[in-house]
């Protein structure tokens, strides 16, 4: 084989070919390298500013599960409103109010914050864009515009409210208290979103801060009102039918007069029970509270009797909630000294026809009682109810090692004259042991967690009858 040897011409052409193409090779790689073009809008990059706007920029996820694009303008018009701060005059019904509830200033806001979305107008959408993956839009609102259609409310809102100021004083001179109360209650609907404002008038010749004069004036006439219960205090048996008992609620003015048509509400705020909630008084100022049944076992209940001020107030928002919360509400208390019905027991309990010391379905129904609200007593002749329980387990069959045993028996509850009030049956209940006297154990368990289960609500709800 004849080898070719390199001439010397071709060691100098190699080196400079390389370099050639080494210069070829890094321009196409810089150039394959430069970062992508951003096509986003200035507004979604925060490279922009709106002087004089409320912005507000919302996004949503494209992921099928729902309609991106209101889900997007949703957050941005929450964005936007996030902004809108709300400032409480130091002057104002709401500082006074927050004396006494610290709560009650943000809670405000919140609900303030949050009536706006549905309230607000006229804001405008700048743009969206879209990627595969996401949606964004961005929403900006005019802030002097804002503050032009804020203050044309509020004025709308202010001459609403005086007018209803004057009614009420109208009233008030001509003796139409509670007439006049209501008036001041719609007066007090009527700027509701402007409690945070010291809001100045003049009114009959006074300069006067609308909000906190409105308020007051509630806080006053209120004041005046005075009311009581006849009885004060009732002892009274579960089990005794209530609505016979007479209960009265009395509403008068600090000199003895009869407040007429005032709307009252009444409540167990101790205990509990069955009463019809909502009364006016007549023109004495009475009127009969309607308490028909006593649920709780306490021996101490009370039933509050107030001043319906939502009531007087024609309905309520949240904010009118919070402010009626914080006023001052005449009431009364009724105390209910509740006496336990008094039970003897006489029972009968077996196993396989043998009697059981432990007697466990009376034992347990006993302690259900007890719990109830319910005492037994030993002299027969001082109970009102009579609570006879038999019961008696019989052999079934068995099945390799496994035996059967039935249980039956009634659980009867008497009136003290011999009377029937309830009767329940415990028909054949089964029980499974390696012998029979475990197998009646077992039956006399279900027994029990049948009754407590499905028998002994129905059992106290008829006695308590």
């Amino acid at each position: 084989m004849k080898l070719s040897l390199l001439k010397p011409s071709h060691l100098g052409y190699i080196p400079r070919t390389a370099a050639l193409f080494a210069w070829l090779f890094l321009n196409a790689c810089s150039a394959r390298v430069q970062p992508p073009v951003d096509n986003r809008p200035a507004w979604l990059k925060g490279e922009t500013t709106m002087r004089g706007y409320y912005t507000g920029i919302g996004r949503a996820v494209k992921d099928g599960t729902h309609n991106y694009i209101q889900v997007a303008r949703k957050s941005a018009l929450e964005d936007l409103i996030s902004q809108i701060k709300v400032t409480v005059s130091s002057a104002s019904v709401l500082s006074t109010v927050e004396e006494n509830r610290r709560d009650f200033r943000e809670r405000y806001e919140q609900i303030i914050q949050t009536t706006a979305a549905d309230e607000i107008e006229e804001f405008e959408e700048v743009g969206s864009y879209e990627d595969e993956q996401n949606y964004w839009v961005f929403y900006r609102l005019s802030v002097a515009r804002y503050n032009e259609i804020k203050e044309a409310k509020k004025r709308n809102a202010v001459t609403l409210a005086l007018d209803f100021v004057q009614k009420a004083r109208a009233a008030e001179s001509v003796g139409s208290p509670v007439e006049a109360l209501g008036y001041y209650m719609q007066a007090l609907r009527s700027v509701e979103k402007y409690l945070g404002d010291a809001i100045p008038v003049k009114l009959q010749g006074q300069e006067i801060l609308l909000t906190n004069e409105i308020y007051a004036s509630v806080q006053r006439m209120l004041g005046n009102i005075k009311l009581h219960t006849v009885p004060a205090e009732l002892s009274v048996n579960r089990r005794v039918n209530i609505k016979d008992q007479t209960l009265m609620a009395y509403a008068t003015f600090a000199n003895q007069k009869p407040v007429s048509g005032i709307p009252l509400t009444a409540y167990f705020s101790k205990g509990a029970g069955e009463i019809f909630p909502d009364y006016r008084t007549d023109a004495q100022g009475s009127a009969r509270l309607l308490l028909t049944a006593i649920a709780s076992a306490d021996r101490e209940q009370t039933v509050t009797v107030k001043v319906n001020t939502e009531a007087l107030a024609g309905g309520t928002s949240e904010i009118m909630k919070m402010v009626l919360a914080s006023l001052q509400v005449p009431e009364a208390v009724l105390l209910l000294r509740v006496q336990r019905p008094v039970v003897y027991l006489m029972a009968q309990e077996k196993s396989l026809g043998l009697s059981r010391s432990d007697m466990p379905l009376s034992s347990r129904i006993k302690n259900l009682l007890v719990t109830n609200g319910f005492e037994f007593t030993s002299d027969r002749g001082q109970a009102e109810l009579i609570l006879d329980v038999q019961a008696d387990s019989e052999k079934g069959s068995v099945s390799g090692s496994i035996y059967v045993t039935y249980l039956s028996g009634t659980i009867r509850v008497l009136a003290a004259d011999g009377r029937e009030i309830y009767a329940g049956v415990l028909d054949r209940i089964r029980g499974y042991g390696l012998d029979y006297n475990r197998s009646s154990q077992d039956a006399y368990s279900k027994a029990l967690e049948t009754f407590e289960k499905e028998r002994f609500p129905e059992l106290l709800q008829t006695i308590l009858k």
